[in-house]
């Protein structure tokens, strides 16, 4: 007897909108018209796909999952010839389930619900969704196969494991993961676990795009039962993976398998072409994911231009070269406002960025504005010595200033802190932390710097001045001011922020990894007292495992310390 035809699978990793259930729809059918176009048999969506991730306390708006049903059956009417499995919102007997639908002959044929829900880091499931109870597998022709979604798959005794027990030789695992640094490992390695313990090859698609400070990075993945990588999907981008697999295990489907067709599959004449992507560098990793959260930050909230005040130092130079290449070069507008405390140097690196870039820069001085604060204030200020309320006039001064020209212009405001200095409030409330987004509020200072280099070794020349990546970096509001001044070392500081922030240690066990127990227990204290200004901060884009913001979660009025 020969075998029976492969089963062809499309998985389709797709930039979903929060809410825009139509467009979603729009994107899915023209997915699916080109998945059928290319003989394929079954083509799988992300997770939550219809109504885009994470949908947060939209889900408590009864239309809102009202319309998310509407547009999928839409989508159910357009599945002729092929079957799909699309992520949606599903509502039971007044219960919300994170579902995957099974589409085939015009109509919803099955609905799977998501069993086990995150709650940790960015997740907040549990807070909307009751978990399923269910591991079905599913008969297409001769291929029996399994549907579970996201955290299904990472849990070892979950719905994968059982539906490998009752024959699924392949598992659909649709997908809204969180991209940071070093997950497209972390799921690899757990695909090669799960897939060997349920002797199943794994077809795993995944969300692409921005949503607020989440940015989805796709890199789907078929992953066989002895480890080995079929398929690997791009990253930050859309695509259509197809693949043809072995259509086994439908001549022993249990009794309570769903059949979604008894006929036999048919054979497609042309061969798919597998694309297999080979994984990005952590570096060029992390500056497309920076490009995709700029890009789709500005396009999914209907802005157009950007607006950086350019320091001269490393930080606004990076957010300069992001945004350039994220929105193009004539959709930026930088300005450079110099006061007393400014040095040359400064003035000549900004400029030579600009002109690097082909980006608008504008200078505006700001010493008359600043010597007006200090003299409406003198009485009050009297002959106490110069401080912080001084350097921080200027950095509200530069803070006004762009924040009128947003206004006038309708440009967006760029803000440029990274997160060292977010960490241990080394920034200014309504000064240089004024603005609608934070390109690099989840970078450290040291990876901005390794950023920078990078951007500058992959391009044809030296877009960033090469003084600006080797001056002692200086916020410049007193006179010979450094970093250093009131910080550790960043190659000191950023390990023992990794350490705390990240990882939660202790400091005794932090001050064991080689740091002076001092130093450790300064740093922390400084990142306690800085969470009044976080909470106050732009929303920014998620790069580390563990960002501020939804990621770390404390409360302000606090006296517990380590």
């Amino acid at each position: 007897m020969s075998s029976p035809a492969p089963i062809r699978i499309a998985l389709a990793q797709i930039n979903a909108t929060v809410g825009a259930m139509s467009a979603n729809a729009d994107r899915i059918v023209a997915r699916i018209d080109e998945a059928r176009r290319a003989g394929a048999h079954l083509v799988a969506f992300p997770e939550l796909a219809v109504c885009g991730y994470p949908p947060e306390d939209l889900l408590f708006h009864p239309r809102f999952v009202d319309e998310n049903r509407a547009a999928l059956d839409r989508i159910a009417a357009a599945c002729d010839g092929i079957h799909a499995v699309v992520g949606f919102v599903d509502r039971a007997a007044n219960h919300l389930y994170n579902a995957a639908a099974v589409l085939g002959g015009g109509r919803v044929a099955h609905v799977y619900h998501k069993a086990h829900l995150p709650n940790y880091g960015v997740f907040d499931e549990q807070r909307y969704f009751t978990p399923g109870g269910e591991a079905p597998v599913f008969r297409l022709g001769q291929a029996l196969f399994g549907i579970n979604v996201c955290e299904d798959i990472w849990i070892a005794d979950g719905p994968a494991r059982a539906q490998g027990r009752a024959g699924a030789r392949l598992i659909l695992n649709i997908n809204a993961s969180p991209y940071h640094a070093g997950r497209r490992e972390e799921r690899e390695q757990m695909l090669r676990e799960r897939a060997g313990e349920c002797g199943a090859t794994i077809c795993y698609t995944n969300l692409v795009g921005g949503q607020d400070e989440l940015v989805f990075d796709g890199q789907s993945l078929v992953v066989t039962p002895d480890g080995t990588v079929l398929a690997h999907g791009p990253a930050f981008e859309e695509a259509l993976l197809l693949i043809d697999l072995p259509a086994s295990g439908g001549e022993s489907a249990p009794a309570d398998a769903v059949v979604l067709s008894d006929s036999p599959l048919p054979t497609s004449k042309t061969p798919v072409q597998t694309a297999h992507d080979a994984p990005l560098s952590r570096l060029e990793e992390i500056r497309r994911a920076l490009l995709l959260g700029i890009r789709d930050y500005f396009a999914k909230n209907g802005f157009e231009k950007a607006l950086i005040g350019l320091s001269g130092g490393v930080d606004s130079a990076l957010v300069a070269v992001l945004a350039a290449e994220a929105l193009g070069a004539e959709n930026v507008t930088c300005v450079f406002m110099p006061s007393r405390y400014s040095a040359d140097e400064s003035r000549t690196d900004a400029m030579q960025l600009a002109r690097n870039l082909g980006v608008t820069c504008h200078e505006i001085g700001i010493e008359g504005l600043f010597s007006a604060y200090l003299d409406t204030l003198s009485p009050l200020f009297g002959d106490r010595p110069p401080n912080e309320a001084e350097e921080n006039l200027q950095a509200r001064v530069r803070g006004n200033l762009l924040m009128g020209l947003s206004n006038k212009f309708g440009w967006l405001v760029l803000t440029t802190g990274n997160k060292s200095e977010m960490a241990v409030g080394y920034a200014t409330l309504y000064g240089d932390m004024a603005g609608g987004f934070a390109v690099i509020k989840d970078l450290p200072k040291v990876l901005v710097y390794d950023l920078s280099r990078h951007i500058n070794q992959t391009a044809d020349r030296p877009v960033i001045p090469q003084n600006i990546l080797t001056r002692e970096p200086s916020a410049e509001l007193r006179a010979d001011q450094k970093d250093s001044d009131s910080l550790p070392p960043y190659e000191v500081l950023d390990p023992i922020l990794e350490a705390y922030v990240e990882k939660n240690r202790p400091v005794d066990e932090i001050a064991a990894l080689g740091f002076d127990a001092t130093t450790v227990r300064r740093v922390i204290g400084l990142v306690d007292r800085a969470e009044y200004k976080r909470r106050q901060a732009p929303p920014g884009i998620r790069i580390t495992p563990r960002a501020f913001g939804r990621d770390r979660r404390m409360p302000i009025t606090n006296r517990f310390r380590e």
